[in-house]
């Protein structure tokens, strides 16, 4: 099957990858089923390794249950924020999750049995994550195209994660994702505007025929 794309569709993709953020800022509302259906087909459009489509989605729908996982991630921000030693209290001042603010919860996780899936993980097993990934990068360029903002949180510990969801032994939580209305969308990304980082010169990131050591500073990134 051959499908054209004309210009615009083309600059369509591109835009929309570039104005896509990590959001941390969201303004209530909801999120309606057939918006949130088209997402997740989205999601699972994505491309995976050996065809084993590792990712499961768990929507988040009790008050209560949000709460809990909400308190989870507080307390591996403490944790995180100890790790980082001297960036420690930069990094509380850091807004890094909208759990109790965005419409739509939803946990990813990558299933259980995933032993059995050999083709292409038999030396890179961690393949699976990689077709995990995949998938939420799909939802978050569709949530974008759809004018919502999406996040995601990995501050949790897992197995915690996994009582509470009652998730079988093998599998794996990987992503809290936030998703709903934004009031607007960052300019630049979040990280980067608060100074915690920058984006670096992608012709340093680039190499021929080997690794080469980067001579290039980042301070000639093209922010």
């Amino acid at each position: 099957m051959k499908t054209d794309f004309s210009p615009s569709d083309i600059d369509a993709i591109y835009r929309v990858i570039a104005a896509r953020r990590d959001m941390r800022h969201f303004a209530g509302g909801s999120v309606d089923e057939a918006t949130l259906r088209r997402l997740l087909e989205a999601a699972h459009h994505a491309p995976s390794v050996g065809f084993m489509q590792p990712w499961r989605f768990i929507r988040i729908r009790k008050p209560a249950l949000r709460d809990q996982l909400y308190q989870l991630v507080q307390a591996e921000i403490q944790q995180s924020a100890e790790a980082l030693g001297e960036r420690g209290e930069e990094f509380l001042q850091l807004k890094v999750e909208g759990i109790r603010d965005c419409a739509e919860l939803l946990v990813v996780a990558l299933c259980d049995q995933r032993q059995r899936y050999i083709f292409g993980r038999r030396t890179l097993p961690e393949m699976d994550l990689a077709s995990a990934a995949c998938a939420i990068q799909n939802l978050w360029l569709a949530a974008r195209a759809e004018n919502l903002g999406m996040g995601w949180v990995s501050l949790f510990e897992p197995e915690p994660l996994k009582q509470l969801l009652n998730m079988p032994a093998g599998s794996q939580p990987i992503a809290l994702l936030c998703l709903g209305p934004v009031t607007e969308f960052y300019d630049r990304p979040m990280l980067e505007s608060e100074h915690w980082d920058q984006r670096r010169a992608l012709d340093n990131l680039i190499m021929e025929d080997g690794w080469q050591a980067d001579g290039r500073p980042d301070d000639d990134a093209n922010g």
